[in-house]
């Protein structure tokens, strides 16, 4: 019997099915031609990533995480955080502690007790910030995590950001040996997929000696890089695209003196206060 219903006669050469078997590969051949013009016509799907812009260059920016406050005409990037409304008619980028906790969610967090990092039952704690470190020790706590930074990056994007901030990528070096680099790097590669996928830039925050930029992060926002030389390690990564926050006024000067004409420099005060320390260069 022939494949496609008739009765094939092999001596002979004679194969009645063979005419049906033409036309319905014709047929196949038109519709996947069909499908493809199709496909080009149409406009892609809607879960595409959208372009996301890079910071500009060439211009100042401003760091105001305590508090917003008037953004001069110097200024043509703000950072605020994710609460915190965008400042109009500049690059905005919005601040997200991706790797640690807010001092004051911690009732948040205690409902989702199991993706705070811990030992003999107690949360590890970035002393200098009263900040309990996250749990990202296994694929599936890291990915648990992401859904939860990735809502956050969701709104940041709905509320005009066009960049975000992950804080604490160095998360590891405070976790008491419980983190491992390769987790961190794991799951920072979770949190720029989110933030793409949203259609915004994503900035690699500490951690200089490793080159985000593999993960896929766009930019980088540099605290205290000239304090301790680590603007080099930025620029090598990411070119012009560095933002340096300097608190110390001799750091600030050496920024200014080695770095300004190549990035985006800043003094602000520690506490980032909505009337504290505000200089360029």
């Amino acid at each position: 019997m022939d494949p496609f219903g008739g009765v094939t006669r092999q001596r002979g050469c004679v194969r009645t099915g063979y005419g049906l078997h033409v036309r319905r590969t014709a047929h196949l051949v038109a519709l996947l031609l069909l499908g493809a013009v199709l496909a080009a016509l149409l406009p892609a799907p809607s879960y595409a990533a959208p372009d996301r812009a890079l910071p500009p260059v060439g211009t100042d920016f401003d760091y105001q995480l305590g508090g917003n406050r008037p953004v001069p005409a110097r200024v043509g990037i703000v950072v605020r955080d994710r609460e915190a409304e965008p400042a109009g008619g500049r690059y905005n980028v919005c601040y997200v502690n991706g790797f640690q906790t807010q001092a004051n969610e911690r009732r948040f967090w205690h409902r989702h007790w199991s993706l705070v990092l811990k030992q003999h039952g107690e949360p590890v704690v970035d002393e200098g910030w009263g900040e309990w470190l996250l749990d990202l020790r296994t694929d599936a706590k890291r990915r648990a995590l992401a859904r939860i930074v990735g809502r956050w990056v969701n709104g940041c994007a709905d509320d005009g950001f066009e960049g975000v901030e992950f804080d604490n990528l160095d998360s590891f070096s405070r976790s008491r040996g419980l983190l491992t680099r390769a987790d961190n790097k794991r799951y920072a590669a979770l949190l720029v997929r989110r933030a793409h996928r949203a259609g915004i830039a994503a900035a690699q925050k500490n951690f200089a000696e490793w080159d985000g930029s593999r993960a896929g992060f766009d930019f980088a926002i540099a605290e205290e890089c000239a304090r301790w030389n680590e603007c080099g390690a930025y620029v090598d990564s990411y070119g012009r695209h560095v933002l340096a926050v300097e608190y110390r006024r001799k750091d600030f000067r050496r920024a200014c003196r080695q770095w300004s004409d190549q990035i985006a420099v800043v003094r602000r005060d520690v506490a980032l206060s909505e009337h504290g320390v505000r200089r360029w260069c």
